[in-house]
């Protein structure tokens, strides 16, 4: 009776998290195409495990309830709105992992875990003083025009944390969000520090950057002129995934296979996980080890944010290399641009500095039809 009830426990306790990786070997198609995971490819026919693993590695951020409330009036779950912050919380963690353990770590429950993978999971724990939590972003996204509770695009959301990241002194990640689908190589020099020391006329070191670049592939659904372009992106080794989804539905997406996107869901609501400051984290619900979702690609909502992690200066050089080759030399439609200089009728460029954060988070939405108005503004690609 004991040993029924240890295995009820678990079975309660982690009824989301069940191992059914068997049902993704078989749902998937049967089609000689690799799958392409954040630059990763595999075959399907000897690489089943490794794909597996991968997937099953990336941090999993969904809604979740019973959290301290935002702004200490606010609500204490973010079922229901906060799904693109979850996503926003997926791309910045894939980069901070790639930074502090490398694209080739991979998750064991079994294992024990790195000091810095716990201390990565910390900046993402449902509690104010976390420097990614659900608290900061929605706090942060009033300065964006959003009330707590509102529901977020791809772009405020990259917005917010670009904002966010001037906080977090351990991995000092610099996040760039171009505008006007435009990528521009001096700015991002400017803020990731190929600049010389006035004193030593030394190179400064490069920090680590979060490349984001929110797009509007076409008016109500992607043009399809855009679509191997768009999965060019996944095979980079600088891939750190694509926020987007289908109207008023987030989603992370990491990969696909043949004309179907691999993406994980923040759809599902658990428990918020409370733990003590330092210590290790029950890590076992920011996995998803259930099967992976997968959707055509020309049902994606036309508004995304591409990302792209560059650990280095010589990474950033690569995937600008890249970029010419792959994107903009064999595409006559092209997704964004990329510039050397900073447009000359364009404003000033001021890299981004703290800002100033005045706000309870109460400020949050009463009304649920409002719940799901989002008014993305992007640069429609030209067609």
């Amino acid at each position: 009776y004991i040993y029924l009830f240890f295995i009820l426990f678990f079975l309660a306790k982690y009824e989301n998290q069940i191992n059914v990786f068997s049902e993704f070997l078989e749902d998937l198609p049967d089609v000689d195409e690799p799958v392409w995971i954040l630059g990763a490819c595999y075959d399907l026919k000897t690489k089943k495990s490794e794909l597996l693993s991968d997937v099953r590695s990336r941090l999993w951020f969904t809604y979740r309830k019973k959290f301290s409330p935002i702004g200490g009036t606010g609500p204490s779950s973010d079922a229901g709105w906060g799904c693109m912050l979850r996503c926003g919380q997926m791309i910045l963690a894939q980069a901070l992992v790639s930074r502090r353990l490398g694209r080739d770590w991979r998750w064991d429950a079994e294992k024990h875990q790195p000091k810095e993978y716990h201390r990565i999971l910390h900046c993402f724990l449902d509690k104010k003083d976390s420097c990614y939590s659900i608290h900061q972003m929605a706090q942060m996204g009033v300065g964006e025009g959003k009330s707590v509770g509102e529901w977020y695009g791809p772009n405020t959301v990259a917005q917010v944390l670009k904002k966010l990241a001037l906080f977090d002194d351990w991995n000092t990640l610099a996040v760039y969000v171009s505008m006007d689908n435009t990528v521009v190589i001096e700015d991002i020099t400017l803020i990731c520090g190929r600049t010389l020391n006035l004193q030593s006329q030394r190179p400064l070191a490069w920090r680590p950057l979060l490349l984001v670049i929110p797009l509007r592939m076409g008016l109500n659904s992607i043009n399809p002129v855009y679509i191997q372009a768009f999965k060019e992106c996944f095979k980079m080794p600088q891939s750190c995934g694509v926020l987007g989804g289908k109207p008023n539905l987030a989603y992370y997406f990491i990969g696909f296979i043949d004309d179907e996107l691999i993406y994980l869901d923040p759809h599902t609501t658990q428990q918020a996980v409370d733990t003590d400051s330092g210590s290790a984290v029950d890590d076992q619900s920011y996995h998803c080890q259930r099967t992976p979702h997968r959707m055509k690609i020309t049902s994606l909502d036309p508004s995304v944010a591409l990302g792209f992690f560059c650990k280095s200066e010589e990474d950033f050089d690569s995937w600008c290399d890249l970029v010419q080759q792959e994107l903009l030399k064999k595409r006559n439609l092209r997704m964004f641009e990329l510039v050397e200089k900073h447009p000359s009728h364009w404003p000033p460029f001021v890299p981004p500095t703290k800002p100033e954060v005045q706000t309870t988070g109460a400020e949050f939405i009463e009304s649920p039809d409002k719940l799901f108005e989002s008014e993305e503004e992007f640069e429609i690609l030209n067609v």
